[in-house]
């Protein structure tokens, strides 16, 4: 691993530059002028960043797993390879060292990494799809054995009740059966951080990654689900009045509410202090009154988060509020029954089981301890708490959406038959597989680096950004490599890689479209700097 240890020293070195180059442009240019260098600056870091986790956890084995090394060793090719050459920001987009003007720091690096870069890696990519073919998988081993034996039984879960249905699921656009978000209740899934005061089982960020990208290697919905109870769970334990704790906490833990976060507007995304919803306080209840656009599993949940402006003079993210909506759950003939409000389902192309609507409030009524710590104008601040484990936890999403990917294009490249041989023996195939689970084992392992650095107690809003930013782009050139491995049967709706497909796609726009989590990242980066 020394030849690798050396080339992550160069390649930090050369992020370092990258980050010198930026901070000067931002001298005499905004940030947003400077979008596409800042944004590729991010994707360096990254990158950077993504080779250490990598690394750490290949050197962690003791070279216990062969293909563990072989696996770094080509992560470290590819990643390397990129910084000097080209790094995809998109489909369309690649960042390139004199987007920066730091070719010089480009060269520097590929003559630190020239063996590495020159040699031919065709050998590795063969004998990595061959060992996964043989049923052999890179290490996962936490080295601890509660949280190895967590991630058992979660994958035994998702083996047994997800993965066998959750196809059928998808292409009649049902909803997660009742009974199935009950096991998950039992399993402990909404409450792994609600502290154990609260009925949650207290756990860590760390744990919250496994139980998320086990779930979502089954279906991303079922990941998911916990998504809306890790928010509000965190939202209200880190801002919520004595009262408020004792009220739903337990209730979230245990899975008897179902919480839904409501905040995105249809004239607003990622623009939060322009939103528009007004919330009223009069006598002893809140009015509220607008609409929200895209709120996940709203017709099934119990309680709101909600975010409101309830202060009309302050401008911007000042004015804005969190207040716990309780509602009643919809049903299959009324999805909203709450007076005040209606609601309309988005039809989507994937990341179903919990449906998407556009919501209308008119003259809803909030009772009067609905206000988050019952204290106003404190909205935004409580909500950008929990971007970071909502984003590490998207992370984990991504993870277990790039697994299932490569677990089917895996799959069919050893029963799919093609002149005489399984098509896993054609090289475009095999390395199309070999590149997968590098892929995904860099992105799992810097989504866990995320989630300990929130363990830790440190502000980590730019670790978060990172595993997401690496995980969605995984996912999706996982499902993306997995669908062609498929041929013209992927593109069937029949075969599940289509629906992985579609899901792998929405990881790169919601908790933060991919242009945002570059946008964190490199001024959370040039702040830290400064």
């Amino acid at each position: 691993m020394a030849d690798l240890r050396s080339a992550l020293r160069a390649a930090t070195a050369y992020g370092a530059a990258a980050e010198t180059a930026l901070a000067d442009r931002l001298t005499r240019r905004s940030i947003d002028r400077e979008q596409r260098a800042a944004h590729g600056f991010a994707w360096v870091a990254t990158t950077v960043a993504a080779l250490g986790a990598v690394l750490e956890w290949c050197e962690a084995g003791h070279d216990a797993n062969a293909l563990d090394a072989k696996i770094a060793t080509l992560a470290f090719a590819e990643g390397v390879g990129q910084l000097v050459g080209g790094l995809p920001m998109g489909q369309n987009e690649m960042f390139r060292p004199a987007d920066l003007g730091i070719g010089a720091a480009a060269r520097t690096l590929a003559d630190a990494c020239g063996d590495l870069l020159a040699a031919d890696h065709a050998a590795t990519r063969a004998e990595i799809a061959a060992t996964l073919a043989g049923g052999h998988w890179p290490s996962e081993t936490l080295r601890d054995a509660d949280l190895d034996a967590i991630r058992d039984q979660f994958r035994r879960f998702t083996d047994a009740e997800i993965l066998p249905h959750a196809h059928r699921w998808h292409l009649a656009n049902d909803l997660i059966p009742d009974a199935t978000v009950r096991a998950m209740a039992d399993l402990g899934t909404f409450g792994v951080c609600i502290p154990e005061a609260f009925g949650g089982l207290g756990l860590s960020k760390l744990v919250m990654c496994i139980v998320t990208e086990e779930l979502s290697r089954g279906w991303i919905g079922a990941g998911s689900l916990g998504t809306r109870s890790e928010i509000a769970g965190e939202l209200i334990a880190m801002g919520g009045t004595d009262a408020q704790k004792a009220q739903w906490l337990p209730r979230i833990a245990s899975g008897e509410v179902l919480p839904t976060a409501v905040f995105t507007e249809p004239d607003v995304g990622s623009d939060l202090g322009s939103l528009q919803t007004k919330a009223k306080r009069e006598g002893d209840h809140w009015v509220i009154d607008g609409a929200k656009n895209w709120i996940t599993h709203a017709a099934r949940s119990d309680l709101m988060t909600l975010l409101a402006r309830t202060l009309p003079d302050a401008k911007g993210y000042a004015g804005l509020s969190m207040l716990l909506v309780p509602k009643p759950r919809g049903t299959a003939s009324e999805a909203f029954p709450a007076e005040g409000m209606s609601g309309s389902e988005i039809d989507v192309l994937g990341y179903r089981g919990m449906r998407e609507y556009a919501l209308q409030f008119d003259a809803m009524i909030a009772p009067a301890d609905a206000l988050l710590g019952a204290e106003e104008g404190q909205g935004f601040k409580q909500l950008m708490r929990t971007f970071e484990g909502a984003r590490i936890q998207t992370a984990a999403r991504a993870v277990g959406v790039a697994r299932r990917a490569l677990e089917l294009g895996l799959d069919y490249a050893l029963a799919r038959k093609q002149f005489g041989k399984a098509i896993i023996h054609f090289p475009r195939v095999a390395d199309k597989l070999a590149m997968s689970v590098v892929d995904f084992v860099t992105a799992r392992e810097l989504s866990y680096a995320a989630a300990r650095a929130k363990d830790s107690g440190k502000r980590c809003d730019i670790e978060a950004g990172m595993a997401k930013l690496l995980a969605a782009r995984t996912a999706w050139s996982n499902a993306d490599a997995g669908l062609q491995i498929h041929g013209g049967n992927g593109y069937a709706l029949e075969y599940e890689i289509s629906r992985v497909l579609c899901d792998a796609r929405i990881l790169n726009i919601f908790e933060g479209a991919a242009e945002i989590q570059a946008q964190v990242i490199a001024r959370g980066l040039i702040d830290r700097r400064n």
